[in-house]
């Protein structure tokens, strides 16, 4: 899958708080039409949503703690609704800020050239002198980076007909103060079972955040 990024991808620290969760399974697929960010091309029989985890209780089913450190999980579920298969080969997906910046969704080796030595090596406590620094192992790993995407990412190039396919992409989201407001995921070059590109999707994120709100109130 090509998946591409408008902006230069920033470092990130990678180095997690625990988390308590011990159930580390993707959640049960329902079709897209069941989350609130969702568009639907009726004419072309699909239905794509994105769903934000964007709190700790939510993110809890993760190896890491991303969210502390300016990365997005959104789960993208695609659903079929007609008699033939649809290809996401060629698809770009793309987290489109407020201001118009498009980034590209972070893969392990995006991660691994990310960090730097001093972030795969921890980091350093400062004493008064003469004392020498403590030093701080990191609490995450790329290992368990590695591991989180095998479980979670998405991965399905093709959704046949009547299924629904789901799964995770990650993004940077470091310097943008509130993320998901006025933002979207941006999809293109989806193609039916005859190589024809189908219309761009864009699924508003405020959409979710206005589900969440009135859920609050």
């Amino acid at each position: 899958m090509k998946i591409w990024r408008g902006i230069p991808l920033l470092p990130l620290l990678w180095f997690a708080l625990p988390l308590t969760a011990t159930d580390r399974t993707p959640p049960p697929v329902q079709p897209a039409t069941s989350f609130p960010a969702v568009e639907v091309h009726p004419q072309e029989h699909v239905a794509i949503a994105a769903e934000p985890y964007d709190t700790k209780e939510k993110e809890s089913i993760f190896r890491v703690d991303y969210l502390s450190h300016d990365v997005m999980p959104i789960r993208l579920i695609v659903t079929n609704q007609g008699d033939r298969p649809i290809s996401l080969v060629d698809a770009r997906i793309l987290f489109e800020t407020a201001d118009g910046d498009r980034i590209r969704a972070a893969e392990p080796d995006d991660v691994e050239r990310m960090m730097t030595q001093k972030e795969r090596q921890g980091s350093r406590i400062p004493l008064p002198a003469p004392l020498p620094p403590i030093h701080v192992k990191p609490k995450g790993s790329i290992q368990e980076i590695e591991e989180d995407f095998n479980t979670f990412e998405y991965s399905a190039l093709a959704v046949e007909p009547h299924t629904t396919r789901a799964g995770f992409l990650f993004y940077d989201v470091s310097g943008l103060r509130e993320p998901l407001v006025n933002a979207k995921l941006y999809l293109h070059d989806l193609r039916d079972a005859d190589g024809k590109q189908l219309f761009y999707f864009e699924i508003p994120f405020n959409k979710y955040l206005q589900s969440k709100s009135s859920q609050m109130n």
